[in-house]
């Protein structure tokens, strides 16, 4: 009785899955890296979401962004001129680096937005990369001078990016566009 009620159970679970798996309509995500609200929009047509995602980028850069202890440690790995100093609300004091552009993802249902979007903020760093914060939940926290929680990116600044899936096994597929 035990093993079929367990049986049940786990090919209940499973069903959305394949559900899922087999549903062939036209889903896809739009990811990008924008400079700015202007490059957002001029890319994706939507003012409404470009301006939501660089406010919510702004926000998680307080909070997200390196710090180290002292302004020549962030120059040192961010520029002459692109850090800041800061206050975690606490009573310490901290500099990290300015946000310079601000990452935004998208699903799309047949070319249509769906509900909802994710952003994050993006710090160029002094040999010309791009970093986004680590979504490991580690903070940003200055041990020693040393920044923490980064990751670099691979990406062309105001520039859209769709990928389409569809079903999946070799009917999966991937492709850019934008220019």
């Amino acid at each position: 009785m035990k093993r079929s009620k367990t049986a049940a159970l786990l090919l209940m679970s499973t069903a959305p899955l394949l559900l899922t798996a087999c549903d062939r309509s036209e889903s896809a995500s739009r990811e990008g890296l924008y400079t700015s609200v202007e490059a957002c929009v001029a890319q994706t047509n939507d003012r409404s979401t470009c301006q939501q995602a660089f406010a919510k980028a702004q926000q998680d850069a307080v909070a997200t962004a390196p710090r180290f202890a002292n302004r020549e440690a962030c120059e040192a790995s961010y520029g002459k001129e692109q850090c800041a100093e800061r206050n975690d609300g606490a009573s310490h004091s901290f500099f990290g680096p300015l946000m310079t552009g601000f990452f935004l993802s998208q699903m799309l249902r047949n070319g249509s937005p769906m509900n909802g979007f994710n952003s994050a903020p993006a710090f160029r760093d002094s040999q010309g990369g791009w970093q986004r914060p680590a979504t490991s939940g580690a903070s940003g926290v200055y041990r020693s001078g040393a920044t923490t929680a980064m990751v670099p990116v691979n990406a062309t600044p105001n520039r859209a990016v769709t990928s389409s899936r569809s079903g999946f096994g070799r009917f999966g597929s991937s492709r850019g566009i934008g220019g």
